[in-house]
């Protein structure tokens, strides 16, 4: 096809069954103008693109043109334009159907299009057909709207163009907009770093929380919907569609999953070795430019090299690798204009069902060989290290100019494309903090909010119905160190940890955890306290911190005295201590030695109140 320089690149508008060739492509409508966007002025230059996957257009007055098609492919419609339309849609296929998963804090339904040949239109239905399932996600942040568009498209030829046999083989589960209040918040000015759609949804939800942070905590009903669908409907594949921000390059759609060094070793090598080279195959042949997620280890200089992301489970592929779920992160190029990046996921998501359905049982014993490892340590965190491999990374070319703006060297992007050779690859693969596989974790009933967060995610617990007295693993916590200012609603805190066996009745209501179940690596990472994203870690029990109960010094006095006359080895170590001189002149540091060697002290200060056994 030929080429049209940057100032005037088109979007032509075709319907794929009345043309066959590129030349009739370009001459059967009038050229739709993609580059003018608002802040189009003060971003890098367009690279000219066109592609095979154009093909997939329809002409803005056929019938069943979305409305981004409609709308010279620079659009994306409203919540209520979005259901609208797929209303209709709906009504014209049994294939088809919609179901809440949830509501929004600003009452909005998070609506679920569930596709299948058989019409099902719950879960239960949907399992008894013996398929693999594609659950895709679009507009965690709903700025990032790509996914919806896409997904639009490809429901319609689905039902009207031909493309019915994808749902040979396999299910799709697709939610359009899934940060619904978000979404609403719309403006032009939305993300400066994007090219379209014109108005482009917020970041983050009604409650300035961000979704993609909120997938071990879930504490926005959204995720907390999310994550029960999960659990209802049981994905085998998971799509969670995004635009990334960062530098400038040649690739326009990139996808990524955690690393093999992971929770999920087995689903990572189908991942690699099966899914990538299929879907990035389809990607090329219709015109795209596919590759890994890209993360520069400096933005104003590329020959420091790439970073390869080991996500934690604040993260929709780091919860997918921790909970075994297959997950694909999508982030397509922020500077690629609206029409390209949504093509490219739809070539993408039609790809991702084929591959489900020509792999599915190696990607059915995948996932139940990493449910049922059980691997008796598990890495908590990852240390960053030089990867054997470099990368020939596809970039752009740029100069750096001195900026009497902010004082500071800037980038000056080209768009004359560049390859990188061998750039360095850096990567959170060597394992850091590791612990042991408890067979249980015992959460005293208190604990409400952690059981019920527990129970969120799909984690089996079960009740103690009467007390026992065991043998169990208690950490200790000092030197608790309290995030500076708020993140993602919460208070972060790390301590110091310590561990003792200690003898400790467990009463009857205490909840049990094991560990030997699908969701136990999950389990592990939630509740170990030095996982970064740990119940502990994001605040659960940040009461713990607090003493409530105190000893007057009137009291503490004699009673000290007391302590020193019954116990001559107290004394010696009264005596060693007051050879720290701080200590020594610390009146209330010297009461406050006997008080915590006292019965009277409180037992659970800084003690984890949940604890590990082996039996």
């Amino acid at each position: 096809m030929r080429r049209i320089s940057f100032p005037t690149i088109a979007l032509l508008a075709v319907t794929t069954s009345q043309f066959s060739s590129a030349t009739e492509l370009q001459t059967a409508n009038p050229p739709q103008l993609a580059n003018t966007f608002v802040n189009d002025a003060i971003l890098p230059p367009i690279l000219p693109w066109h592609g095979n996957s154009e093909s997939l257009i329809v002409a803005a007055d056929e019938q069943w043109a979305t409305p981004f098609e409609q709308n010279g492919l620079k659009t994306s419609p409203s919540y209520d334009e979005t259901f609208i339309w797929l209303d209709k849609l709906i009504a014209q296929s049994d294939m088809l159907h919609k179901v809440s998963i949830g509501k929004s804090p600003q009452g909005r339904e998070i609506w679920m299009i569930v596709a299948s040949k058989e019409g099902a239109s719950d879960a239960r239905a949907l399992s008894r057909n013996d398929k693999p399932t594609l659950l895709v996600q679009a507009g965690i942040h709903s700025g990032e709207i790509d996914g919806k568009d896409a997904g639009m498209m490809l429901l319609r030829d689905i039902v009207f163009n031909g493309k019915a046999q994808l749902l040979d083989n396999a299910n799709l589960l697709f939610v359009p907009i899934f940060s619904v209040d978000g979404h609403e918040r719309a403006s032009e000015f939305n993300r400066v770093n994007q090219r379209g759609p014109v108005n482009m949804g917020w970041r983050t939800t009604a409650q300035n929380l961000n979704l993609n942070r909120d997938y071990a905590k879930a504490d926005t009903p959204e995720m907390q919907h999310m994550l029960r669908a999960i659990n209802i409907w049981q994905p085998d594949l998971y799509i969670d569609v995004h635009v990334t921000d960062g530098i400038d390059y040649q690739y326009d759609v990139t996808f990524g999953y955690n690393l093999a060094q992971g929770n999920s070793p087995s689903i990572y090598n189908w991942l690699e070795n099966s899914y990538r080279p299929q879907v990035e195959a389809a990607l090329t042949e219709q015109g795209h430019v596919p590759g890994p997620l890209v993360f520069a280890m400096d933005n104003t200089d590329i020959t420091k090299g790439m970073s390869l992301w080991n996500a934690s489970p604040r993260f929709s592929n780091g919860y997918g690798d921790a909970r075994h779920l297959p997950t694909i992160l999508i982030e397509n190029h922020s500077l690629k204009p609206y029409k390209q990046r949504v093509l490219g996921t739809y070539v993408m998501l039609e790809a991702s069902l084929k591959s489900i359905a020509n792999d599915s049982t190696k990607l059915t014993s995948a996932i139940q060989q990493d449910k049922y490892r059980y691997s008796p340590r598990l890495t908590l965190s990852w240390q960053q290290e030089l990867q054997a491999q470099g990368w020939d990374f596809k970039g752009i070319g740029y100069t750096l100019e001195q900026s009497a703006i902010s004082g500071n060297e800037i980038v000056r992007w080209n768009g004359e494309p560049v390859l990188y050779k061998n750039l360095p690859v850096i990567g959170g693969t060597k394992a850091d903090i590791s612990v042991s596989r408890p067979a249980a974790y015992y959460i005293p009933a208190q604990w409400q909010q952690v059981i019920e967060r527990l129970s969120v995610h799909g984690i089996r617990m079960t009740t103690l119905s009467k007390g026992v007295e065991q043998t169990v693993q208690q950490y200790q916590f000092s030197a608790p160190q309290f995030a500076n200012k708020d993140y993602e609603g919460r208070q972060r805190v790390k301590a110091t940890v310590q561990s003792q066996q200690i003898k400790m009745e467990l009463p009857a209501g205490t909840i049990r955890v094991d560990t030997k179940q699908p969701l136990g690596d999950l389990a592990i990472l939630l509740l170990e306290p030095q996982s970064p994203d740990s119940l502990f870690q994001w605040g659960f029990f940040n009461p713990i911190f607090t003493r409530t109960e105190y000893i007057e010094n009137y009291a503490v006095e004699p009673l000290a005295q007391q302590m020193l006359d019954n116990d001559p080895a107290l004394q010696a170590e009264f005596n060693q201590a007051l050879k720290d001189e701080a200590f020594a002149a610390d009146p209330k540091a010297r009461l406050r030695w006997f008080y915590q060697r006292s019965p009277y002290y409180d037992s659970h200060y800084l003690k984890y109140p949940v604890v590990r056994a082996n039996q």
